[in-house]
């Protein structure tokens, strides 16, 4: 418990509960912001709806309020509203939607609160129900919960520190995004569209470099893919790569005195973090050993491809490491991504409870190749864009370890904000 004007305060001394309820269903074709546990759980960014997709009656939500869930304790959903950009926000009624009293609590201290693991238990303690996942807690009993706060100026500092970390942490996953965004539209007008070669047929400027554009030919000729460029071959997916399944890392257990490694399902490669994953021995040959930067590419159950940027890890069964045969890494992963949709078509179509696709359909996934001197310059480009857009990722990893050790020494005290004052105005000039 900290000390030198802390002082412990029950949650419902310091936020205000917002009650109002509205029923999105009378207005079908308005469309909402719609806080839900499994918005929450697949990215945090709330879903837009029409009234007439959200099936219940939901909690309104305001600008800078907090939304807190009582359902399943264990788990820390924890939701900062900053703005709702002229929609109306709805929240699912498992969540308790709140927002600081200014003059004794700051809402970018509670939130950061709200993820401790002393809150965390604090509510588990308070949950009832049958099992782990429909467990709940009661909106009294987490107002009866004591938070230990300092002065409202310090609290404002812990706050701002904070979250001008998940601040870059956001920026670097926007910067990701808008990277690979960037590589995807550039691969699809070279090796898709052919929109260099086409410009050159008509005579127009292909906009690129000349060193470049020099490379690409000036016609289209027919192949089994129909148009492709002249000189360009048609290669499939397994030919300008090797697809190594992972194993079953169930039969690599920790051993005593043997480092261990966090394995790599498909429930990881979706949140991008090994965070609670299993763990394995690190006594595997090295290709089942996964890196940042590795291509990683489930094959059943959820199809997904990723730039994996979530640290060292053991690559299990129904994924594939793509290893790339002398093409550019780059160009295997965008290649894989350009087939997605359909391998997703032919997984959807199996009839069974966990759909996949087999090494025959990435035979048959076709494309065109140019010769090598284009394919390192095109490589070099794209290669270039992707290593940036994965360093962005795992920068922000190592933020988000930051900010998870410091959080809960700051918001207990123990460790303290030296001149809070000049820290806030510093940090409010800066952005």
């Amino acid at each position: 418990m900290a000390d030198d004007g802390w002082t412990n305060t029950p949650l419902g001394e310091l936020v205000d509960v917002l009650r109002d309820v509205v029923d999105p269903r009378r207005y079908p074709q308005e469309r909402f912001l719609h806080f839900s546990i499994p918005a929450f759980d697949e990215g945090r960014r709330p879903y837009v709806q029409l009234g007439a997709e959200i099936g219940s009656q939901k909690l309104l939500v305001v600008d800078d309020c907090l939304l807190l869930s009582r359902l399943n304790p264990r788990i820390s959903r924890v939701w900062h509203v900053a703005a709702l950009n002229g929609l109306r926000g709805v929240a699912s009624t498992e969540f308790l939607v709140c927002r600081a009293r200014r003059q004794s609590a700051d809402n970018q201290f509670l939130r950061y609160v709200f993820q401790t693991p002393a809150f965390v238990e604090a509510l588990k303690g308070q949950a009832s129900g049958t099992s782990g996942s429909h467990q709940r807690v009661r909106r009294e009993d987490v107002l009866s919960v004591l938070v230990s706060t300092p002065s409202l100026l310090e609290q404002r500092a812990i706050g701002a520190v904070l979250s001008a970390i998940d601040d870059k942490i956001e920026l670097n996953r926007r910067m990701a995004q808008t990277l690979e965004e960037m590589a995807r539209a550039l691969f699809k007008s070279w090796f898709i569209d052919f929109d260099p070669v086409r410009a050159k047929a008509e005579g127009r400027d292909p906009g690129l470099p000349k060193h470049l554009a020099d490379l690409f030919p000036d016609r289209l000729v027919d192949s089994e893919l129909g148009e492709i460029p002249e000189g360009w071959s048609c290669q499939s997916l397994d030919d300008v790569a090797r697809f190594l399944n992972g194993l079953a890392m169930q039969k690599f257990p920790p051993e005593v005195g043997v480092p261990t490694l966090p394995v790599i399902k498909i429930a990881q490669l979706r949140s991008g973090s090994t965070l609670g994953a299993d763990l394995a021995s690190s006594a595997l040959k090295p290709d089942y050993i996964v890196k940042d930067g590795d291509i990683l590419f489930s094959w059943s159950g959820t199809l997904e491809c990723v730039y994996w940027s979530g640290g060292p890890g053991a690559l299990n069964q129904h994924l594939f490491k793509v290893i790339p045969n002398g093409t550019p890494h780059s160009i295997c992963y965008l290649a894989v991504h350009e087939y997605l949709e359909y391998f997703r078509g032919i997984a959807a179509g199996k009839a069974t409870t966990m759909g996949h696709i087999q090494r025959r359909d990435l035979n048959a996934a076709k494309l065109a190749i140019p010769p090598s001197d284009l394919l390192l310059a095109i490589g070099d480009v794209l290669d270039a864009i992707l290593e940036r857009s994965c360093s962005c990722q795992v920068e922000a990893r190592s933020l988000a370890r930051l900010r998870d050790s410091l959080l809960p020494q700051l918001v207990s005290g123990e460790v303290r904000l030296p001149d809070p004052e000049g820290l806030l105005a510093r940090l409010e000039a800066a952005a």
